[in-house]
């Protein structure tokens, strides 16, 4: 992975592009990363009735204790409150572990669903490895109750990463997930969105190029939005941390939610796919979601590592610690493009 994207290596031309657009805020205001200079891997940021948006992400140690879905409320996407646990009961199943990953919410009109990733206890981890995992509740900020077993189970870590996903179009609800060296999968869920819809199959959309060895050698981390006649899956790719930590978003587009899906790396003859990558500053962005403000401007929420604090104690892993970050997207000849991560002042989103 390079350092950045350089103009030569991008295929598109960005200057004067009808498409690009600088975000305004209706303020004037400004922000600069971090938005939340905590540990808050893997997030997934909603819009709730009530106007505000809900952060959710991967497990934390926090003060000495810990806290198995984090969640947090905001008014702008900028400044963050801090709300505790959105799943303070663990399931029976996964009582004994500390291994609650990737949440994925969605709202139905009266009921949350959670669907997240976790490892069940020691008893079944050498027969399952990692499993997907549907909570619910009233509340946007939780407690959200397990449904009292996994969705799926599989060995190593093929079931992670869930996101849930909402078709406009034909109103179908569908599931992504994947990692573990396997290809990004899509599934429709039964109406009840606690199982999956009766004869329906997983799906195989994105694939690693590790095969071929080149990157990446593993793909993960789904983010499905429409955007005018397209859906794009923004997805990661390699390692999210640790010694080893280069992630970096990535996007395909397909005319259905689910497939076939062009790359970036296909459609442009480009070496990767990659919108986002690495700077001096910030080590491994990945696994995003896609929030819109009220002027339309398409922003990417996602974790990266802050080279100046890789870690939260002296104790931990190297490049463990992950904080939020927000940027928005420039839309370049019906393709997304971040570039690398901000690190001054740029305009708020407008909410």
């Amino acid at each position: 992975m390079r350092d950045s994207l350089s103009s030569s290596e991008y295929p598109f031309d960005r200057p004067g592009d009808p498409e690009a657009a600088d975000p305004v805020s209706s303020a004037g205001d400004s922000y600069v990363n971090p938005v939340i200079d905590e540990d808050f891997p893997d997030p997934t940021v909603i819009r709730a009735p009530d106007g505000l948006f809900y952060a959710y992400a991967t497990q934390t140690l926090r003060d000495g204790e810990w806290i198995n879905i984090q969640v947090a409320r905001s008014a702008d996407l900028v400044h963050w409150e801090q709300l505790g646990d959105a799943l303070p009961q663990k399931p029976d199943w996964a009582r004994t572990t500390q291994d609650f990953w990737a949440p994925s919410v969605v709202y139905d009109g009266e009921t949350y669903f959670m669907y997240y990733s976790a490892t069940p206890d020691a008893c079944h981890r050498h027969e399952r490895g990692h499993a997907l995992a549907v909570a619910t509740s009233d509340s946007p900020a939780g407690p959200f109750v397990d449904m009292g077993m996994p969705l799926l189970l599989g060995a190593g870590f093929e079931y992670i990463d869930p996101m849930a996903y909402d078709d406009p179009v034909t109103g179908k609800h569908l599931l992504y997930w994947g990692s573990g060296f396997q290809p990004i999968k899509v599934q429709e869920l039964a109406p009840d969105r606690l199982s999956f819809a009766p004869d329906s199959a997983p799906l195989d959309l994105i694939w690693p190029n590790g095969r071929n060895g080149g990157f990446p050698r593993l793909v993960e981390a789904s983010w499905v939005i429409r955007r005018d006649d397209f859906y794009y899956l923004f997805y990661s790719g390699d390692n999210c941390c640790g010694p080893d930590a280069e992630y970096g978003v990535m996007v395909a587009r397909s005319e259905t939610p689910v497939g076939p899906f062009e790359t970036l790396e296909e459609a442009k003859g480009v070496p990767h796919s990659l919108i986002l990558v690495r700077n001096d500053r910030w080590l491994a962005p990945g696994h995003n979601s896609i929030v819109t403000d009220d002027e339309g401007t398409v922003w990417i929420v996602y974790h990266a590592i802050d080279v100046n604090r890789p870690r939260q104690t002296q104790e931990d892993e190297i490049n463990s610690r992950r904080i939020l970050l927000i940027d928005a997207i420039e839309w370049n000849d019906g393709w997304p493009f971040v570039g690398t991560p901000s690190d001054e002042p740029r305009p708020a989103p407008v909410i």
